[in-house]
């Protein structure tokens, strides 16, 4: 393997000034935590605490946002290309702090591919400790799509992968018929049920540390309904703790690259017998890149908020093929295949561009956790608090919000949190933008130009598990920030109404946009679906953030 890449915040020879505003946070938080500059001590691993915000008001901790992916896809998936260590330094060169390696289930995989990769990722841990490389697992769901699993490190990491791909992947088992009238589908969904609550299962008993599920790509098949999807949560809320926001492939559409038909994240399917029959046509596509789940305005994912119950979003590269690379897939040796090496031979480079519609990881879509120590439960800490935000393109150099009752003096909570009022109380919503400070991997300086703030009522479990729609959500403000450079704060007035109720927050760089998906008195400009063959990402990039809820004393 060669030589891991340090981050350049994590590089002590790289001068502060050459740092963005993240870099310069993480930098901060290394040293708060005694660790820049020097190996990291077992206390990294650590699960930070976070303060109670149970009371009236809230408080929450100072926070620096780790950078991550985690839909990775190395020699050890068998419809990749690149080598671990390939990945792991572009990761590093793009920014990255964190990164999932969630291979294809496979039985190549579970028998040689898992192990093989776990020697690697030890390896790569020991060499550059500041360089967070989880393993995980890209789970065929029983009747439905693909989820992203990993665990903390630790001595069972790889067996619980492992022993889980074989119990449980669709794939292998055969459990792939998803359709609503097909005769497999109770029993797919409910096997897909009970591996989530056998990972739980893992998780309470001490077997591993910690483990996480994504739901990955939702509406790319159109098979993940949003009964099964409620059912997934409801398994383990406290595992099974959000979806991909947006897809990858996002270099998919550049145009007079992949074809005129080419969507960006690959959406390019129509609906099947396997596909669930609510889901309009036109929810197949992605909005401004994003997922329709995600970029509709009381869609999906708001129907899933209105529950009052948090459900994450996140971007990724989910990178198998980078557009315009020239590296080949390697050729077999006699006798050898993906079954009997579980790894793919290392590819070629040659001279000419290959196909391919992906990013490196941090190169485009990036997932930001806030977390108050650096370490791997930290992450995955900050992902199920649901302090997360995440952007296209470099959009942002950074992003904090709080929201706080006015007669409070504290700083109020953030992302994924939760703020008890009373009915009538007026609040404040503080937004801190840092603009983006130099140009992106494509050589553009982004420039915000609007941000969102979208408010839904909380109104409990829907009585309707095929629910998609909350029709009490809405953009409720906008601020026009354009041209406004370095870091400022928006501070936005709310007032507390008989209902519970959250916030969230979206903005884009104003390139795209339009009426959203359910209407301009929902959405007055949202993102919109670009022209097939014609959606080259970095000209339509946006930002969305986790929701704040609120509960109103005395409503339930």
């Amino acid at each position: 393997m060669t030589e891991q890449q340090l981050p350049p915040w994590a590089d002590p020879s790289v001068s502060p000034a050459a740092l963005d505003e993240q870099g310069v946070s993480r930098r901060q938080l290394m040293r708060r935590a005694g660790l820049f500059g020097a190996a990291f001590a077992a206390g990294s691993l650590a699960t930070p605490a976070v303060a109670s915000a149970e009371g009236f008001g809230g408080n929450d901790p100072h926070l620096a946002y780790l950078v991550g992916d985690h839909h990775v896809h190395s020699v050890y998936s068998h419809d990749a290309k690149y080598t671990f260590s390939q990945l792991a330094q572009a990761s590093a060169r793009y920014g990255l702090d964190w990164m999932v390696f969630n291979e294809h289930s496979n039985f190549g995989h579970a028998q040689y591919g898992a192990k093989l990769e776990h020697e690697e990722i030890l390896k790569a841990r020991a060499a550059n400790p500041r360089q967070l490389i989880f393993q995980g697992l890209e789970w065929y769901i029983p009747g439905a799509e693909h989820c992203t699993i990993f665990a903390a490190p630790g001595r069972h990491e790889v067996d619980l992968l492992t022993q889980f791909e074989l119990a449980y992947d669709g794939k292998l088992l055969g459990y792939t018929a998803g359709g609503p009238t097909h005769p497999d589908t109770p029993r797919n969904e409910a096997h897909a049920v009970k591996a989530i609550k056998w990972l739980a299962a893992q998780r309470r008993s001490g077997y591993v540390d910690d483990v996480l599920v994504f739901a990955n790509h939702p509406m790319r098949l159109g098979i993940d309904s949003p009964h099964e999807m409620r059912n997934w949560r409801d398994a383990a809320p406290e595992i099974m703790i959000g979806m991909e926001g947006a897809p990858g492939a996002q270099g998919g559409a550049i145009p007079g690259w992949r074809g005129p038909t080419s969507i960006r994240g690959e959406y390019e399917n129509k609906p099947s017998a396997d596909s669930w029959p609510a889901y309009p046509t036109d929810s197949y596509l992605t909005y401004g890149g994003f997922d329709w789940m995600t970029a509709t305005v009381g869609g999906m994912w708001d129907a899933m908020l209105s529950e009052g119950r948090l459900f994450t979003i996140t971007t990724n590269s989910d990178v198998h093929r980078v557009v315009f690379d020239t590296w080949k897939n390697g050729d077999w040796l006699p006798g050898q295949n993906f079954d009997n090496t579980g790894r793919l031979p290392d590819p070629v480079n040659t001279t000419e561009p290959q196909p391919g519609g992906d990013f490196w990881p941090g190169q485009f879509s990036r997932t930001h956790v806030g977390v108050s120590r650096y370490g791997y439960r930290a992450v995955m800490a900050g992902l199920r608090a649901g302090r997360v935000w995440l952007d296209h393109g470099h959009l942002l150099d950074g992003l904090d919000v709080r929201l706080k009752r006015d007669c409070d003096h504290g700083r109020g909570v953030t992302l994924g949190s939760r703020l008890r009022v009373r009915k009538g109380e007026k609040l404040t919503l503080n937004v801190t933008v840092t603009t983006a400070s130099r140009p992106n991997p494509h050589d553009i300086l982004p420039e915000l130009a609007h941000v969102d703030v979208i408010r839904g009522a909380v109104r409990g479990p829907s009585a309707d598990r095929d629910n998609w729609r909350a029709p009490a959500t809405k953009v409720v403000h906008t601020a026009d920030v354009s041209g406004r450079e370095g870091t400022y704060t928006l501070r936005i007035p709310l007032t507390a109404g008989d209902e519970s109720f959250y916030v969230r927050l979206r903005g884009s760089d104003g390139n795209r946009h339009g009426a959203g998906y359910l209407g301009a008195s929902v959405d007055p400009h949202g993102p919109i679906p670009h022209a097939p063959g014609d959606g080259d990402p970095w000209l339509d990039t946006w930002f969305y953030s986790n929701p704040v809820f609120v509960e109103v004393a005395g409503h339930r």
